[in-house]
């Protein structure tokens, strides 16, 4: 597994440079107040934080961490990059805000941070980085107040078992052990110069949710969309403002969903 973990981290650090200077993150407007949070997690759980904590785990280099901060909640984010993690901080500081940062595997969490929170939450693109969703469950629990709630937001697995240049089912949907892929560009800039290898894994619904349910926690509100708010893919289209499509298949396949569960008193 450390293997997996350093091949990862190599490859986030390389991606954070260039990530900073994107237009998909856009970081001159989101440091002139413009928010990094897309409806699904607004929508969800927008009108809760004010007041809250908050842990953000995988929080790459902090923008979704500071836009709750920015609307009222004390937010602790972790990441394993730590060119990710210093970016943030860098960040915070120059904004003038006080989210903690926390460089360090989520797995090794425990080792690093004591405090329970009134809401976990976590985003697009982060289960698939985890071979071990039984712990990875068990911490997302460890840290929740009772009382408090845990959000996810994240690509569905359905939609991971397509190749997005052509439209081809190119990954199991169930688990089954990691993906080694050499990645060239990244998501937010298709042309940046990386070249790097990744582990990833596939997991489904059930193996991500099962864990959690298994925990104790309870499920209030589970979302499926046909569309997400990033366009990850030069074969998407935009459907509406901020919306976009994969449409190769020619039918709707979900995009995001959404999850929201809590934790008994």
């Amino acid at each position: 597994m450390e293997d997996y973990f350093a091949v990862n981290k190599a490859l986030w650090d390389a991606k954070t440079a260039h990530h900073l200077k994107s237009d998909f993150y856009d970081n001159e407007k989101f440091k002139k107040g413009k928010t990094s949070l897309v409806s699904f997690d607004l929508d969800a759980i927008g009108h809760l934080v004010s007041g809250k904590t908050m842990l953000h785990l995988q929080c790459h280099f902090g923008q979704d961490s500071m836009s709750w901060a920015r609307m009222g909640a004390k937010v602790t984010g972790v990441d394993f990059s730590s060119e990710g993690i210093k970016t943030a901080r860098n960040l915070n500081e120059e904004l003038g805000l006080d989210v903690k940062f926390i460089e360090c595997n989520v797995y090794d969490l425990p080792a690093h941070l004591e405090e329970q929170f009134d809401i976990v939450y976590c985003s697009y693109g982060v289960t698939c980085w985890l071979p071990d969703l039984v712990k990875w469950a068990s911490i997302v629990n460890h840290y929740i107040k009772p009382g408090g709630l845990f959000y996810i937001a994240e690509f569905h697995p359905t939609f991971n078992v397509f190749d997005w240049d052509n439209g081809k089912v190119d990954y199991h949907y169930f688990n089954k052990g990691p993906y080694l892929e050499e990645e060239e560009g990244t998501y937010a800039d298709h042309d940046a110069a990386i070249k790097k290898k990744e582990y990833f894994w596939n997991h489904s619904l059930m193996e991500i949710m099962n864990p959690l349910i298994q925990e104790g926690l309870i499920i209030t509100e589970f979302k499926e969309y046909p569309y997400t708010h990033f366009k990850i893919s030069p074969n998407m289209i935009e459907i509406a403002p901020g919306q976009y499509k994969w449409d190769i298949l020619g039918a709707d396949v979900p995009h995001i969903y959404s999850l929201t569960m809590t934790k008994p008193q």
